[in-house]
């Protein structure tokens, strides 16, 4: 390990070894590509950069030599399609190890990449490719996405997009499996592409379409260096929210940078570990936890290419694999409580975070019970790396997301402006002096809400949260998923935790509905645990249990029970579905 970090962090530690001080710094040339994963694979080309398989049995780890080779080849062959500097450029590749390639030879050319998920359909393509001038799509052949992207391009002029690259994706967790777990398909694809020269072997052919994986094969392995700015756009991420169309998060080269303290400083990864963050790479949670920050700390990552969590699965791999740290969304913890621990073999795990969505305290201790490991908590946005977590070498307080970390000077404002009291619900803000390294560039073409979320001086995350007399911060809910009440401002997230501390509730979500007395009522979706039934003895049981564990007035006059909760392809809840339903059902508060 050559500790590239310090070439880019000024730090300072307490006597507990506690973050004190945190700084970033780079040159106006810094390009991720070149300076950290080149210079690692120059300096130390056999260190490990990733470890990745899928459910079809294909296996590789790919080295830092390896990854500089096949991104300088993507990088010939992206540029020999007539993609370069300035051009945005979509990759739908799902967990597929092209990715990292693929993200890699964008920076290098100077490019903007924008990831998407694979489960976009034809009026989202649309919105994305006209909204971002889309000069390419870089799509797998896994699933149903490229033929989605040929009916948008068929159905709405697209004018911008003029390459279509597709990728054979090797299955992807979705090829049929034999009764003894092998592949069943006619096509060579799963542990028929293992081995040295397996990389990038198998073609995919489509009408209209370039074959990513022959021409990257057959592109030249030298590539020279692009000049490049770090205070270009480099990626865009799509950010959806309660309404409307998603916003474009754009970012420069400094946003890998802000990264380096959610690896080192929360994630916890060091050089001889592995790390797993559970993400599919059409989500900023990828990057977080499966590229920038992991490799400036010159560790190695773990990808699995699946398509369907199944948590037995996902524990397995474990000890297969060795994984030294973890990092997924509460909701996939709590998938994990259901399985027979004494089952698994999870010593090697070392240290555990979560991100998402708030922790609920019942995970957390069950995790603690079973494994001996906190989860330390962690928020952040697709605007934004890491900007308030509970860090290493500090205590967790279960329920809570942590402290501000050093790199930003984060606060709690009313709507004045002015800064909460101790216990006191207000926004999550985050002083923008000098446009601190990670926080986004802008809503690209969208200057209304780029000034509605950075003014005076601040970035309006848009998430409340209220803070201890210790500066921990306690999550409350986005400021559309507060519930205003007869007067109160009641926050999902503690009734939750409530109701899933009771024996019946799986899973739940709250939201509010119209009601003509006090605004909005309190209801409860509810995902019974096996063994309950719904009935109005139990929506009383539960109301009362809420009733006698905070104040009265936030108990659930509406308990609704389903058999799952609406969420995205990253396991978060889709609140704003819920409440559409209920919109559409006419579903109010006058119980």
């Amino acid at each position: 390990m050559r500790n590239i970090n310090l070439r880019y962090v000024d730090e300072t530690y307490d006597d507990q070894g506690v973050l004190q001080t945190y700084s970033v710094h780079y040159p106006d040339t810094f390009n991720f590509a070149y300076d950290v994963v080149d210079d690692i694979a120059a300096n130390d080309p056999d260190r490990p950069a990733m470890v990745w398989c899928n459910p079809e049995g294909e296996e590789h780890t790919f080295t830092f030599a390896d990854m500089k080779e096949w991104s300088d080849k993507t990088a010939n062959f992206l540029e020999a399609q007539g993609i370069g500097a300035g051009d945005f450029v979509m990759v739908i590749l799902r967990r597929h190890y092209q990715f990292w390639f693929t993200a890699l030879a964008l920076e290098k050319l100077g490019c903007v990449m924008v990831p998407a998920t694979f489960m976009l359909k034809e009026h989202d393509l649309e919105y994305r490719l006209n909204g971002a001038s889309i000069k390419a799509v870089i799509a797998t052949d896994v699933g149903d996405i490229a033929d989605i992207v040929d009916a948008t391009l068929a159905a709405y002029p697209c004018p911008t997009v003029e390459r279509l690259i597709l990728v054979n994706g090797a299955g992807g967790g979705l090829t049929p499996l034999d009764g003894t777990g092998n592949p069943v398909c006619d096509e060579p694809r799963g542990a028929a592409l293992s081995g040295p020269a397996g990389i990038c072997a198998a073609p995919a052919e489509r009408p209209g379409w370039v074959d990513f994986n022959t021409g990257v094969r057959e592109a030249p392995a030298a590539f020279e260096r692009r000049a490049t700015r770090a205070a270009d756009p480099m990626l865009m991420y799509f950010s959806s929210g309660t309404s409307g169309n998603p916003k474009m998060v754009l970012h420069n080269a400094g946003y890998a940078i802000g990264h380096l303290i959610t690896a080192k400083h929360w994630h916890n990864v060091r050089p001889d570990g592995i790390h797993f963050t559970i993400a599919d790479t059409g989500w900023g949670k990828a990057v977080w936890g499966k590229f920038y920050g992991q490799w400036l700390m010159e560790a190695c990552v773990f990808t699995y290419d699946f398509d369907r969590f199944h948590a037995a699965e996902i524990l397995d791999l474990v000890k297969k694999y060795g994984i030294t740290t973890l990092c997924c969304p509460p909701t996939m913890y709590r998938l994990m409580m259901q399985e027979d621990f004494s089952a698994f073999d999870l010593s090697s795990l070392e240290y555990s975070t979560t991100a998402g969505e708030a922790l609920n305290p019942d995970i957390f201790e069950f995790w603690k019970q079973q494994t001996g490991l906190t989860i330390f908590e962690g928020f952040g946005q697709t605007e934004t790396p890491l900007t308030i977590g509970n860090l290493t070498n500090t205590v967790p307080r279960p329920g809570s997301m942590g402290r501000p970390v050093p790199l930003y000077r984060t606060r709690i404002l009313r709507e004045d402006g002015t800064e909460c009291d101790v216990g006191e619900t207000g926004e999550i803000c985050i002083a923008m002096e000098g446009h601190p390294a990670g926080i986004m560039m802008e809503y690209y073409r969208d200057p209304g809400k780029t000034a509605e979320a950075i003014r005076d001086g601040w970035y309006h995350t848009g998430d409340t949260a209220w803070c201890d007399e210790d500066g921990y911060f306690w999550y409350v809910g986005r400021n559309d998923d507060v519930i205003k009440s007869s007067g109160y401002r009641i926050g999902p997230f503690e009734i939750e935790s409530v109701l899933l501390e009771h024996p019946a509730v799986r899973e739940c979500a709250v939201t509010g509905v119209p009601d003509p007395l006090r605004g909005k009522a309190v209801k409860a979706t509810v995902v019974l645990a096996d063994g309950f039934d719904a009935s109005d003895e139990l929506t009383h049981e539960l109301q009362q249990w809420v009733k006698e564990q905070t104040a009265p007035y936030k108990y659930p006059r509406i308990v609704d029970y389903v058999d799952e909760l609406p969420r995205t392809v990253n396991g978060k809840i889709r609140r704003v579905a819920i409440r559409e339903s209920d919109a559409e059902k006419n579903i109010d508060g006058l119980v």
